[in-house]
């Protein structure tokens, strides 16, 4: 099923953004309190993933976030995880804790003045954000590690084969 699953997404995974976005940042808390802003991964893909703790589809898709960003996080790209919900901190933490998610967790918070060009159309969403802080993609709905990675890869070699061609 779960390959089904994949394979319908590798079909119609994310919607592109336009071929020029404006950088988009925000600062929001993570569990510790801390304020954690978008631009401090500049340089880095970003991976923005809208869930909460009561949402299917989104407890599914851990395990293939952690893996993504446990090979990931140290080089070219990392996993940012917004929750959308309201919940307890030492909750949410043990949440965390219990399905071993190993990239930072951010709260939501008031989305309006942080996401006005984020929006949640349903969860789980998943941006992808380019090492220069633009959106450029988006996908409404459960992401696998395996289109991550092809979807990022891809990328990669049309900005290695521009760079080519400005040459």
């Amino acid at each position: 099923m779960r390959l089904f699953a994949a394979l319908l997404m590798a079909v119609s995974v994310f919607t592109a953004s336009p071929a020029r976005a404006e950088p988009v940042d925000f600062s929001l808390r993570d569990l510790d309190g801390e304020a954690r802003t978008l631009s401090e991964f500049r340089g880095k893909w970003v991976v923005i993933n809208y869930w909460a703790t009561w949402c299917p589809p989104c407890l599914e898709e851990i395990p293939d976030l952690v893996e993504f960003h446990e090979r990931h996080h140290d080089s070219d790209a990392v996993v940012i995880g917004i929750n959308y919900e309201d919940i307890p901190e030492p909750q949410l933490r043990a949440f965390t804790e219990e399905h071993s998610i190993n990239y930072p967790i951010l709260q939501a918070e008031d989305m309006r003045p942080a996401h006005e060009r984020l929006g949640v159309g349903g969860l789980p969403t998943t941006y992808i954000i380019s090492p220069e802080g633009e959106p450029v993609a988006r996908q409404i709905g459960g992401i696998t590690d395996e289109v991550l990675e092809d979807y990022i890869k891809q990328k990669q070699a049309e900005r290695a084969s521009a760079r080519l061609q400005t040459q």
